[in-house]
């Protein structure tokens, strides 16, 4: 297996979809990739020689912000709309969804599993 910026990438598919592999590239990013360094996209990764794979780490060092880094950046994003207290950093600190979404019915992924509520009675035992 191929390693490019400290992932394994699988041998026995394209190159720009092993690509994808990559925290931060796409296809669209991938092919773009492949583009630039005259590397066909539909090559296995296997194929690629000692010298693409170094040209390869070198654009990504130079021109992309991916994998750790990005998911640094990530980070920091959402910790600075947490500081300054922002609607967006709230709904991030509360575990809600930060887009718009509804919450009533759906937005079971981000709320987690449904907590019961105790305390709520059912009509039969209104009736006395």
């Amino acid at each position: 297996m191929p390693r490019v910026q400290g992932v394994d990438i699988p041998n026995n598919k394209a190159t720009y979809i092993s690509l994808t592999y990559l925290y931060g590239i796409g296809r669209h990013t991938a092919i773009e990739i492949c583009r630039r360094l005259n590397v066909d996209p539909q090559m296995k990764a296997s194929e690629l020689s000692d010298d693409d794979l170094v040209h390869l780490n070198n654009l990504l060092d130079t021109d992309y912000v991916i994998e750790g880094q990005l998911r640094r950046q990530t980070q920091q994003n959402i910790s600075r709309l947490r500081e300054i207290q922002s609607y967006r950093g709230i709904r991030h600190r509360r575990g809600l969804p930060v887009r718009g979404q509804r919450t009533i019915t759906n937005a079971r992924t981000r709320k987690g599993v449904r907590k019961t509520v105790a305390g709520k009675k059912g009509v039969k035992d209104m009736k006395h």
